[in-house]
């Protein structure tokens, strides 16, 4: 999806977000989520992937590691999605709960004030094993918060659980324009909620999934149950409970729990929404206008995963529209290579910012490639004040050396990281930079003279 134009102003746009939650039991990664993450769907592409896992290998070794380099599972989906035009733009931790937010690049520059928290509840608070961990931001002007949660276990808990989630969305962002979670314009809520199927025995349950009669649990299901009684609850909304319940299987298989324990089968993982304007609208007569409601959420699909086996719970997703009217039209910077770039010369850049922009001496440039993984991911870069060749009251020319740049070109894009605001506040159009055609000739001879001046190995063993 390309930024807005004029004539697209006031316009609404459909962004495509695909939402996926899964315990995963201190797993490695599998060898392949083109399924999970629907990328031979035939549909529009998706414009952001969230991605909520519990249970993600926590001990001592494992975190310390995780602490000075990215854990192995956001390792692995960014080889996974960078390729194909995604930029991890987000990505929270706490113990064994881990939240990334992926987007398409386009996007960037419309997204602002990101911020990560997280809060515990373990230990009845000192401990991070179980409680929630969050990703806010403005999306096109929009508030938007996605909150992956890990509530306590057992069927006798449901108390704990709800006190738990009840405390995570009091949560405080201090210093910022949203005070708690439930002012932003929408909230996701999933994770392994651990809610459990009340006062049916478990023949009868499995006997009810085995005929895929699934209706008939919904009612003892005890978040179903919670959500007519507590007024906090009331105003999430989930898609139906079409799909297997998710825990507990035996690993590697769809056949629930063989131990001798023989756990209940439970939907734990879960993905639900809350939108602020359809809450505040309830108490009141009449409908929205058009001009009121300037984002809504939709659910395509939301189903479980069955062919992944590593953990004891089947993984979920969720694949929504959301339409919004942007608030933001126009990226806070602009930017562009001037002329044809070559690795075999310095370069310039071109650059115009809004008069808001909060600039700053720390604000650079970076030079990407197309696949590039995250916001430090970048080739080199060039200080906006400090490389600064020339300027005028329409736009400046930042100065990019030759020696900085891959000598065998290719594909790549420009950013302007905003030190201030933390973030990528423009960013151009993929270009192409032509290869050190010296460096690469050079090569070639140094080749061709190494491969005559090897013997003849042929000849010589024809001798003996």
């Amino acid at each position: 999806m390309e930024p807005a134009g004029p004539a697209e102003r006031g316009a609404v746009r459909e962004l495509r977000l695909h939402l996926v939650t899964w315990n995963v039991g201190t797993a490695s990664p599998p060898p392949d989520v083109t399924s999970l993450l629907q990328l031979n769907s035939l549909g529009p592409t998706m414009d952001m992937y969230v991605i909520g896992l519990q249970e993600v290998n926590s001990r001592i070794t494992n975190f310390l590691s995780d602490l000075a380099f990215d854990d192995p599972w956001s390792v692995f989906f960014m080889t996974v999605l960078s390729p194909l035009g995604y930029i991890k733009l987000s990505s929270v931790r706490m113990q064994g709960l881990l939240l990334l937010v992926f987007v398409k690049h386009v996007h960037l520059p419309f997204i602002r004030d990101v911020h990560t928290h997280y809060i515990r509840t373990g230990l009845y608070g000192y401990w991070g094993n179980k409680g929630g961990v969050t990703v806010r931001m403005s999306l096109y002007g929009h508030t938007i918060c996605f909150m992956n949660c890990h509530l306590p276990a057992h069927m006798e808990n449901t108390e704990q659980r709800l006190d738990d989630f009840e405390k995570i969305l009091e949560m405080q962002f201090e210093g910022e324009s949203i005070p708690s979670t439930l002012d932003h314009d929408v909230l996701f809520w999933f994770g392994d909620l651990n809610f459990r199927i009340a006062d049916y025995g478990i023949h009868f349950v499995r006997e009810s999934i085995n005929n895929k009669r699934y209706n008939l649990l919904w009612e003892k299901d005890q978040l179903n149950m919670a959500k007519k009684k507590e007024a906090f609850l009331q105003d999430f909304i989930e898609g139906p409970l079409q799909f297997k319940p998710t825990y507990k299987f035996d690993l590697y298989s769809d056949v629930y729990d063989t131990s001798e324990k023989k756990r209940k089968p439970a939907w734990t993982d879960r993905i639900l929404w809350r939108v602020k304007n359809l809450c505040q609208h309830a108490s009141k007569e009449g409908e929205f206008s058009e001009e009121e409601q300037t984002i809504s959420v939709t659910l395509n699909n939301y189903i479980s995963h069955m062919s992944y086996g590593i953990s004891d719970h089947k993984p979920v997703t969720g694949t929504f529209g959301l339409e919004l009217k942007p608030l933001l039209l126009d990226p806070l910077v602009t930017l562009s290579p001037e002329g044809e770039w070559s690795a075999e010369h310095d370069v310039l850049i071109r650059y115009s910012a809004v008069p808001e922009l909060p600039s700053s001496a720390w604000d650079w440039i970076g030079l990407f490639k197309v696949s590039f993984r995250h916001v430090n991911d970048y080739v080199t870069y060039a200080w906006v004040e400090d490389d600064e060749i020339s300027s005028n009251k329409d736009s400046k020319q930042v100065y990019m050396s030759a020696a900085e740049i891959p000598d065998t070109g290719g594909e790549f894009l420009l950013g302007y990281y905003s030190n201030n605001l933390q973030s990528i506040v423009g960013i151009s159009q993929p270009f192409q930079i032509q290869p050190n055609r010296t460096l690469i000739d050079k090569d070639l001879t140094q080749e061709e003279n190494s491969w005559m001046q090897k013997p003849d190995n042929l000849e010589s063993r024809d001798e003996f």
